[in-house]
């Protein structure tokens, strides 16, 4: 087995390895063997090299290539996943414990918290986090997601630097009275009855009550696990305040909250393309969230894009070479030697963010 740049693959080499897009969705299995088109498609997904069956037994060393190309296809990447991973394990410990009378460890918390906030600037902070599953296992990834990204939109919101970890780790905590919930309810796989809805609503109430009396928590943290479900226009729970009666850290949480039940898989959806979700958040969105902060969700998460593959809902694959700031849901991609400009062909949309710059 021997590892090969893309550009030096000949026809009919075959796979040894299977190999695998950016995002981690497979892309051709081993054993493969490769054609002209085959390469095509490796460079549309950025993919660098390869590993090849070596059937001319080469005794050229490919040590340095091989640890190249973990870099590539694994590197950082597969680093965060570990630390996602290992994240999710520890909240499954952890936020049982006020449940039982055990004090949180909010310092622990806070540390790994911090860490994983360090290791996400090198990820795409906002689409290249897909959810997938559903009772505690959605919980745990939902509550790490929300939190890095309701980290980011304050910090893109302008809020204060102060209030950057508050902001972050009131994300992580917002749903922990969900171990409070009765789990036939939280993993029930049919449509909630009126009883059983009211009764998930109460997670916020659950919450509020096992965080409110921690010290080392600050009062917007609390609040936001109480208000994350509040609407501006006084329709949401548990307790219909609006507007300015909201926190400010709950606002941003539910944005967050909103965007990824969009663009997740559960047990009654297939996810959506992130940037089809954010059309639909700024066109569902009136009356409900901060508007303010979702201008600025929608703005600056689609600027990191300009550059990036993508693929188009008939299943072009190209990249975004404009973003029109009236309209950042809908860039123009060039497909080929063709532009095409999404503002003004509506029924085409981009399906899926195949790499990041």
């Amino acid at each position: 087995m021997i590892n090969v740049k893309v550009s030096q693959l000949k026809n009919g080499s075959q796979l040894s390895e299977n190999v695998l897009t950016l995002r981690g969705s497979l892309l051709f299995e081993k054993g493969r063997e490769i054609s002209e088109q085959d390469k095509v498609i490796l460079r549309a997904f950025l993919i660098k090299s390869v590993y090849i069956e070596d059937s001319n037994n080469s005794e050229r060393s490919s040590t340095s290539v091989v640890e190249d190309s973990k870099e590539v296809f694994y590197g950082l990447r597969s680093d965060y996943a570990a630390e996602i991973q290992d994240m999710r394990k520890f909240l499954q410990k952890v936020f049982v414990l006020p449940a039982s009378g055990q004090p949180l460890p909010i310092l622990d918390i806070r540390t790994r918290l911090i860490h994983l906030l360090q290791m996400n600037e090198q990820q795409h902070p906002i689409f290249g986090n897909p959810l997938t599953g559903s009772g505690e296992d959605y919980q745990y990834s939902n509550a790490i997601y929300v939190s890095l990204n309701s980290y980011q939109l304050a910090k893109w919101h302008g809020y204060p630097e102060k209030d950057w970890i508050p902001v972050a780790l009131a994300g992580l905590l917002h749903n922990i009275g969900n171990v409070k919930v009765d789990p036939s309810i939280l993993n029930k796989r049919d449509k909630l009855t009126t009883t059983e809805r009211d009764e998930m609503k109460r997670h916020t109430v659950f919450g509020y009550q096992m965080l409110k009396n921690v010290p080392a928590i600050n009062e917007g943290v609390k609040l936001a696990t109480l208000q994350h479900h509040e609407k501006e226009d006084g329709s949401g729970y548990p307790m219909g305040i609006k507007g300015d009666q909201i926190h400010p850290y709950a606002k941003i949480i539910a944005i967050l909250e909103v965007f990824y039940a969009m663009t997740s898989n559960s047990i009654y959806k297939n996810a959506e393309s992130p940037y089809l979700a954010l059309e639909q958040l700024h066109q569902e969105s009136f009356g409900k969230l901060d508007p303010a902060l979702v201008i600025t969700f929608i703005e600056r998460s689609t600027q990191f894009y300009n550059g990036t593959l993508v693929k188009l809902s008939d299943g072009r694959i190209g990249e975004i070479v404009f973003t029109d700031r009236n309209d950042p849901t809908r860039p123009w991609v060039k497909v080929g030697d063709l532009i095409v400009n999404l503002v003004l062909e509506r029924q085409l949309y981009i399906s899926e963010v195949v790499s990041t710059v």
